[in-house]
């Protein structure tokens, strides 16, 4: 079994090294050349953003807690897409930029530009790490191999995979990750439905499952509202994404392909959640709960079958985690390693070449140290995020701000968020309880504020004529 899913990834691999060729440049390594067609970006979205937490921990959450109104996937991470391609990635595509820290340094100073991209490396590390561990589960599920050495056997494959290729090797692969992907689950889904008595004792099922939308013990509000405000906005700018829209061919391409993306990843990603909801009654007393999707494939499908869903399934991961390394790579080698420095195309990319596997090396010992998926994916879309989300949303939309309220907004949400982590912080009103609420509610603040004492409208124009 683990010898057929090397063999797909060993393949996968050999594809990355085929593109490699065609790579000269920091721009073909990063953004794919800015030549990538409507059909090739959709499913380059889609397969980035579905990773280790709509194929594991979802289905996992579904299967422990069934679905309510703290469940985000795949509807949050969806609507997330949907806002992206309607709000923010034309505009940023109009703009012709690698990285969303260049649109920063434009905006308002080199200063903020350097400070994002130190703030968004760590969000893109525990993204990468999230995924190590969800494709070395994948590694020990389906194979005698303990889950460190599947974390670490994980962690050398994505480094090498992502070392070669960049983001044109990530888009090529994609469509055909996506297309197995999508069959993989479909596959699963009716052999389980044929080996439980058919599509209507799935419904019977379904009926009986944990589903808690009404009736019972429900949050508040306010807890809705931060466990949806974490993907929503704070991932609705994440470098992974906006990769794809800076590598379009054009802004329409951009934007369709989000939007397109968004609707496929919805529909899609109910098939995990739709197992992880019958998984009680198929595989009742399941010790890992992330592990349902691999338990399931084993009792249901055929070697051959486990093979493609496992397959399938390190495809998606492995997206991802390419995706992530990439943008993490590219922010820290060309805002700020190499910021201000004029050298050549070689060295920029012999550089982000060796971020990727020095930041290999960091996602690796996260991946080994968390205790879940989930909360990897939780830190990786709250860190950071609010302040930025702010300071973007301020720059494109509006002239108001210069670089004292954008600093003061990046450190103001960074701060808040942070102090989840303290000891001596945690009693903070709201801070235990709604960390992302209050750390978006004072970036803005601090943003307006600050804004406001200064009194300036700068733009990218005027700064650009300056």
């Amino acid at each position: 079994m683990l010898w057929g899913v090397l063999v797909y990834v060993a393949v996968q691999i050999a594809i990355g090294a085929v593109v490699s060729r065609r790579i000269r440049s920091e721009d073909d390594y990063l953004v794919a050349g800015r030549r990538v067609g409507f059909g090739l970006c959709l499913a380059s979205v889609f397969a980035t953003w579905f990773g280790a937490e709509t194929c594991l921990s979802a289905a996992g959450g579904a299967y422990a807690d069934g679905l309510g109104r703290l469940t985000v996937e795949p509807f949050a991470y969806g609507l997330c897409l949907l806002g992206t391609g309607l709000l923010f990635a034309v505009p940023l595509w109009r703009l012709r930029l690698t990285t969303l820290a260049d649109f920063l340094r434009e905006r308002y100073s080199p200063f903020v530009e350097r400070l994002t991209a130190i703030l968004i490396v760590p969000t893109s590390v525990f993204w990468a790490a999230a995924q190590i561990r969800a494709f070395g589960l994948v590694l020990h599920s389906v194979s005698d191999v303990g889950l460190a050495f599947g974390i670490g056997m994980a962690a050398v494959i994505s480094v090498v995979y992502t070392m070669l290729g960049g983001v044109l090797a990530d888009i090529v692969t994609d469509l055909v990750q996506g297309v197995v992907l999508v069959i993989g689950l479909l596959w699963l889904f009716v052999v389980v439905a044929q080996h439980e008595g058919g599509f209507d004792s799935m419904l019977a099922r379904l009926d009986q499952a944990r589903v808690h939308f009404v009736g019972g013990e429900q949050p508040h509000w306010s807890t809705v509202l931060e466990t949806w405000a974490i993907p929503v906005v704070g991932s609705m700018l994440a470098p992974e994404l906006l990769s794809r829209a800076m590598a379009a061919k054009s802004a329409a391409t951009a934007r369709w392909s989000m939007l397109g993306g968004g609707a496929l990843y919805v529909v899609v990603g109910l098939v995990p959640i739709t197992l992880g909801l019958l998984g009680p009654s198929l595989i009742p007393s399941l010790a890992d709960p992330d592990r349902i999707l691999p338990e399931l494939a084993q009792s249901h499908l055929s070697r051959f079958g486990v093979v493609v869903l496992v397959g399938a399934l390190v495809s998606a991961i492995l997206s991802t985690i390419d995706s992530a390394m990439l943008v993490a790579a590219s922010l820290l080698s060309r805002n700020v390693l190499l910021a201000g420095r004029v050298v050549s195309e070689r060295a920029r990319l012999r550089t982000a070449r060796g971020c990727v596997l020095a930041l290999g090396a960091v996602a690796w010992a996260l991946a080994s140290s968390a205790d879940s998926v989930f909360d990897l994916i939780e830190d990786s879309s709250g860190f950071g995020s609010a302040g930025i989300f702010v300071c973007v949303s301020a720059g494109l939309f509006t002239r108001v701000g210069d670089a004292r309220a954008a600093t003061g907004a990046l450190l103001a949400g960074a701060v808040v968020w942070g102090a989840k982590y303290v000891p001596a912080t945690r009693t903070w009103p709201g801070v235990a309880t709604h960390p992302y609420l209050c750390a978006l509610g004072a970036a803005t603040v601090t943003f307006v504020v600050l804004a406001a004492v200064a009194g300036r409208r700068v733009g990218i124009r005027e700064r650009g004529r300056a």
